[in-house]
């Protein structure tokens, strides 16, 4: 059979495809790179034909130029699995909206509750075979994909054809393809770790042992392990993650990533999504040794739990004296979301020798330039990522903390250890009206 014909046959142009979206519907943009730039400019000159067109996506780089167009909201609704810098700012001037979510159910909330209209993302290049690759961006295009009533894929000329598990489509199940002109691939930069990420680094370092398998958050703390196991005397490294960031990369590169350790995928990196440098996407363009995998796969606790010395590092925002983890809002202002670090801190319990980390800095100054503690009484608003009852180890620059199992003036007194000296005994006072201080507690 001709793909090629197939491909011919259903190739428009990016303003005749979205001919397909109609009032009321549901679309969905994909995730990261998957963005489809193309069709959200052609949807955005549709505005005046269309009201009430609802969007889904996350972790978008660029701007939306539907949602932009439209600040009334009267015509395309955006509403975001997670909070990127860009979604935020759009949340912030009511643009957006917020769908809370644990990262594992992504796949099943689609296939069992949702609707999707219009399905479309962007691509790498169809090969001989009449496959197109979800590239990088694959934590749930296969489930969106399945459900969607009318697939429009738009081709992306820079998007890398990778390797992994329902990672591509053939052109016999879409609708339409587009092309076009696109700009290079976004680059998110790697902010410089801190003085007090060094010290949370090395105090996770110690933590680790050789054959370890990890998974990072994004930003300077995990750009600061990134290097330090790189440059540490660490063999064997393992990688199973949601996100594949240039902390991993720099791993690679140092030598430390084997993943021979690995109790499954042996010898393979298991990733969902990629955001980083150009180079990270080179690594992972056509390379058998990475693995592409949909979220409900990378996020599984049954999943990360057979795979022994598991380690995982994410952030949060702060803890209250209960051990209730908040790690997506300011107060009640969103600024990310809940995304898979509760997968990932129940897995890596549940691993033989894993460790999952939660981390911030003791303290912040706010904008009057007063030092504020992220150890905080209870909570007034604020969401509540990670229940109490699975706080596990939490780390500041002053120490490690590990809550599983203790009581609550136990673990009360293990976090007032760990934060900013200045305020320990505020935090002792605000415990003792709580009912969870004990004078033999140290002070």
């Amino acid at each position: 059979m001709n793909y090629y014909e197939q491909y011919k046959q259903k190739l428009k142009t990016p303003a005749e495809a979205v001919k397909a979206v109609k009032s009321g519907d549901w679309i969905d943009y994909s995730v990261g790179l998957g963005f489809p730039e193309l069709l959200d400019e052609a949807l955005a000159e549709r505005k005046d034909e269309l009201t009430d067109v609802k969007i889904r996506g996350f972790l978008i780089l660029r701007p939306m130029k539907a949602i932009e167009a439209d600040p009334t909201r009267e015509h395309f609704m955006y509403n975001s699995w997670y909070m990127a810098g860009y979604e935020r700012k759009l949340c912030d001037r009511g643009l957006a909206n917020f769908m809370p979510m644990v990262f594992r159910n992504l796949n099943s909330y689609y296939r069992n509750f949702l609707e999707v209209n219009v399905a479309m993302m962007s691509v790498s290049p169809m090969d001989e075979h009449g496959y197109f690759s979800f590239s990088i961006s694959n934590p749930c295009a296969r489930s969106v994909m399945d459900k969607a009533d009318y697939i429009i894929l738009e081709v992306n000329e820079h998007l890398p054809k990778v390797h992994g598990m329902d990672e591509c489509i053939h052109i016999s199940e879409i609708d339409a393809v587009v092309e076009g002109k696109h700009e290079p691939l976004a680059n998110l930069p790697v902010p410089e770790p801190t003085e007090i990420d060094e010290k949370i680094g090395d105090l996770i370092l110690n933590e680790m042992v050789d054959g370890s398998c990890v998974q990072l958050g994004i930003g300077g703390l995990a750009n600061c392990v990134g290097k330090k196991i790189a440059s540490s005397d660490l063999k064997d490294i393992g990688v199973h993650t949601e996100l594949l960031a240039d902390a991993y990369l720099d791993m690679q590169m140092a030598g430390k990533i084997t993943n021979r350790a690995k109790n499954i995928d042996n010898g393979k990196t298991v990733y969902g999504i990629a955001l980083g440098s150009q180079g990270l996407y080179d690594w992972c363009a056509n390379n058998p040794s990475m693995s592409t995998r949909p979220i409900e796969y990378c996020n599984s606790p049954e999943v990360i739990s057979q795979i022994d010395n598991f380690v995982s590092i994410n952030n949060c925002i702060n803890v209250d004296l209960k051990g209730q983890i908040n790690a997506e809002t300011a107060g009640t202002r969103q600024i990310s979301g809940t995304g898979g670090q509760l997968d990932f801190l129940t897995g890596a319990y549940m691993s033989k020798g894993g460790k999952a980390f939660i981390c911030m800095t003791s303290s912040f100054k706010d904008k009057e330039g007063n030092l504020k503690s992220r150890f905080v009484p209870s909570y007034n608003g604020e969401a509540i990522t990670d229940p109490r009852s699975q706080a596990f180890y939490l780390v500041t620059e002053y120490g490690i903390a590990n809550l599983a199992g203790r009581s609550d003036w136990e673990r009360c007194e293990m976090m007032i250890n760990i934060a900013h000296p200045d305020h320990r005994d505020g935090l002792i006072a605000e415990a003792e009206k709580l009912g969870i201080w004990r004078k033999s507690n140290k002070r």
